[in-house]
């Protein structure tokens, strides 16, 4: 795990521990990377309810109840997939917040419509979803770090503006 990532993990923890506030993650590109930082730091499991990789479409419907017709019509890679994978993971782990993120990490799978290196981050409540592309790409390991820090760091911001 990177320095910003543990850096990010501990300050998610000092601002939830003790407030009784919840969060998830639902994960496309990221396989989990997000969950595993917030895990990282002793403690989280007083906020942290779980997480859902949903690494197929099958399983976005599924678990997280994204639209087959989104999917279809705009793909994966999308900024209303990923508002609806918060809203699912919102729903499915019974949690405050969430942050769910979808997406081409790379080395292929890229079009000219979304390159590699596009990957959505969604975030929020279910009320109060909020979205960030990311569109750079430096290699798959760099997209991947990249995005997972940034998740945490819009989830700590939007949670510390609104809950705490």
């Amino acid at each position: 795990m990177t320095q910003d990532l543990t850096v990010l993990s501990r300050t998610l923890h000092d601002t939830l521990a003790g407030r009784g506030v919840t969060i998830g993650t639902a994960e496309s590109c990221t396989g989990g990377g997000v969950a595993q930082a917030i895990v990282a730091t002793p403690g989280a499991s007083e906020y942290f309810k779980g997480g859902i990789v949903s690494y197929c479409n099958e399983i976005k419907e599924r678990l997280l109840n994204v639209s087959h017709q989104t999917l279809e019509e705009q793909t994966a890679v999308s900024e209303d997939v990923a508002r609806q994978m918060v809203i699912g993971a919102c729903n499915a782990l019974e949690v405050d917040f969430a942050v769910a993120l979808t997406g081409l990490a790379g080395p292929g799978g890229g079009t000219p419509e979304i390159p590699v290196g596009t990957i959505w981050i969604g975030y929020g409540s279910k009320d109060d979803v909020r979205t960030l592309r990311l569109t750079e790409d430096n290699g798959r390991e760099e997209n991947l770090e990249r995005a997972k820090a940034k998740a945490l760091e819009l989830l700590l911001n939007y949670i510390s503006q609104t809950a705490v």
